[in-house]
């Protein structure tokens, strides 16, 4: 298993969430702690939505999305391969 990024989420905001969402919620968690590095990197274990990527993508670049890690399979099917070089 791969080692989690720090723990903001209390474990009673967790239950009833999807796998997903615990990372969502952790995410926003963590920004809300101040920890924007540990907030990207619950971002990168998270499903995120074709259109988020795309956002991501205009308003902070193409380079960033990589250097986060973001996962952009989603993107990738909805977009086709290469949108995140497209201008």
């Amino acid at each position: 298993m791969t080692d989690l990024p720090k723990s903001y989420l209390p474990a009673d905001e967790r239950e009833g969430l999807t796998q997903n969402g615990i990372y969502l919620a952790e995410a926003m968690a963590a920004g809300e702690a101040g920890n924007d590095d540990t907030s990207w990197k619950w971002l990168a274990l998270a499903d995120l939505p074709a259109y988020s990527l795309m956002s991501c993508k205009k308003n902070l670049g193409a380079d960033f999305v990589r250097e986060r890690g973001l996962n952009t399979a989603p993107a990738d099917v909805e977009y086709g391969p290469g949108w995140l070089d497209a201008p």
